[in-house]
C-alpha cells in the first residue's frame, strides 16, 4: 500500500505558518487543532520547514520563555524529510521509526500535498493486519 493510500482517507489538508510567526502563536494553533507540527511555508506556499512539539520544547529547555517571542524559522526543523503519495507505507513508517520523528510531509512535483503522522501509519498498519486475520479465520473456517 502507498502513502497516496492513507491521504485518500485522512484528507490532504495541512496546517501551516510562514516563518516570522511566533513560536507561541504556534504553540497556540498546535493545542487548537490538537496537533503535533505545523508546516512552515513562504508566501508561494513552497515547504521552508516543519515545527513540532519537540520543536518547541527544544527552545524552551535551551532559552527558556523567552524563545515563545521568536520566529518559528528560528527554531523549526529546516531539513525536513519528506515522503511521496507513491511511497509504500512500510517504507515511510521504517523511514519515520530511523529518523525519530513523527510527521511527514508528503509531496508531489515539489508541491506539499498533506502530511502523515507515524499515528495514521500505525492505525493504517492495525487496519491491515486486522484484515489478514479475518481473511485467515475465513480461510480456515471453510478449509
Amino acid at each position: 500500500m502507498t502513502v497516496a493510500r492513507i491521504l485518500a482517507n485522512k484528507g490532504h489538508e495541512v496546517v501551516t505558518t510562514q516563518p516570522h510567526r511566533t513560536l507561541l502563536e504556534v504553540s497556540k494553533i498546535l493545542c487548537e487543532k490538537g496537533i503535533g507540527a505545523v508546516v512552515v511555508t513562504d508566501a508561494a506556499g513552497a515547504l521552508l520547514g516543519i515545527a513540532s512539539e519537540r520543536d518547541i520544547v527544544r527552545a524552551l529547555g535551551s532559552s527558556g520563555v523567552a524563545a515563545l517571542e521568536d520566529p518559528v524559522s528560528r527554531h523549526m526543523t529546516a531539513r525536513v524529510v519528506t515522503t511521496t503519495r507513491d511511497s509504500s507505507v512500510h517504507s515511510t513508517m521504517e523511514m519515520m521509526t530511523h529518523g525519530r520523528f513523527r510527521h511527514v510531509p508528503v509531496v508531489h512535483n515539489g508541491r506539499l500535498e498533506g502530511l502523515v503522522s507515524i499515528g495514521d501509519m500505525v492505525k493504517y498498519r492495525i487496519a491491515e493486519i486486522e484484515n489478514e486475520r479475518k481473511a485467515l479465520q475465513e480461510y480456515i473456517a471453510t478449509a
